[in-house]
């Protein structure tokens, strides 16, 4: 919530400030708010107010790779905005955020290195003035809670979270990146496998769950990838036990040394259990850092101008 001066119109001009109803969201669900305009010295009139969402992601080219915000997701909430001398006007919305919005926050904790955001944009004589950011927190939906409940109760380590630029194949992705969220195995499977990465891609009726274990080579055996690709209900997400089902798959992994192709399409069905949850691995992970000043700080960095990319 940036009150500022637009800048295309100099002094005495109108400031614009949005305010969000609804600053904490799920996958799928609207946000609202208003985008609070003050009259300036003069009347004026505002091509277009747009808003947009805003993340930021990685994308990888050759050996480098750049960071900088994407935005994927645009709606107009005014055209041809009169606003008179020194008079308030008020644009309300509501929007639906895409089902694949990265997750920004598992339970009270933050999610280290996520930010999205809600960018205001205003068009001016043909001109875009690009605003500020505000912050919008993003939950996991229940289904997805669900299997990041079973991460914590096997013994899986926070390590990272990015967004990355990219297609995954076999799941029906609609916007042009895809989370990665990183975890160190179990005790049980250190010295078979590294690291393992788990990616949602979420529809209105399903939820795909992608894992890739990194499984340590060795003696004349490089190391490899291998991908597990899980598709359920919803509903049936959220009532399946994912614990035993992530762990057959790593011990599956761990166990077949002379099969790196291994994937896996199951069916786990199994009574809903609840346990401690990801957000104590999540919270341990952030110990000592504040959320909210690394939050700041990358939405200050996302508002700079620029390209969409930036090395």
């Amino acid at each position: 919530m940036f009150k500022r001066m637009l800048a295309a119109f100099g002094v005495g001009g109108p400031s614009v400030d949005t305010v969000l109803g609804t600053p904490s969201v799920m996958p799928g669900q609207p946000v609202a708010g208003t985008v609070r305009i003050q009259g300036g010295s003069a009347d004026v009139t505002i091509d277009q107010v747009a808003l947009s969402l805003v993340t930021r992601a990685e994308l990888e080219h050759g050996d480098h790779e750049a960071t900088g915000r994407a935005e994927f997701h645009r709606v107009v909430v005014g055209a041809d905005v009169r606003v008179s001398a020194n008079q308030p006007l008020d644009i309300p919305f509501r929007f639906d955020v895409p089902w694949e919005t990265p997750i920004t926050a598992v339970g009270p904790t933050p999610l280290p290195g996520m930010v999205v955001g809600v960018r205001t944009d205003l068009v001016i004589s043909g001109a875009p003035d690009k605003g500020d950011l505000d912050a919008l927190t993003v939950h996991p939906l229940p289904s997805q809670d669900a299997v990041l409940d079973a991460f914590g109760r096997l013994g899986f380590q926070f390590r990272s979270a990015d967004v990355e630029v990219g297609r995954l194949r076999g799941v029906p992705q609609a916007l042009p990146f895809y989370q990665e969220i990183e975890f160190f195995p179990p005790p049980a499977y250190h010295g078979r496998i590294t690291e393992v990465e788990l990616t949602f891609v979420a529809t209105p009726h399903e939820l795909h769950v992608v894992l890739e274990a990194d499984k340590r080579g060795g003696f004349l055996r490089a190391a490899t990838d291998v991908i597990g690709s899980f598709r359920m209900a919803h509903q049936e997400s959220e009532r399946t036990d994912w614990t035993p089902v992530i762990d057959r798959w790593l011990a599956q992994i761990a166990a077949s040394a002379a099969n790196p192709a291994f994937g896996g399409h199951h069916d786990p069905r199994h009574h809903h259990r609840r346990g401690p949850g990801m957000g104590a691995v999540v919270g341990g992970a952030a110990a000592g850092l504040v959320g909210g000043m690394i939050l700041g700080d990358m939405l200050g960095d996302m508002g700079e101008d620029g390209g969409d990319f930036e090395e």
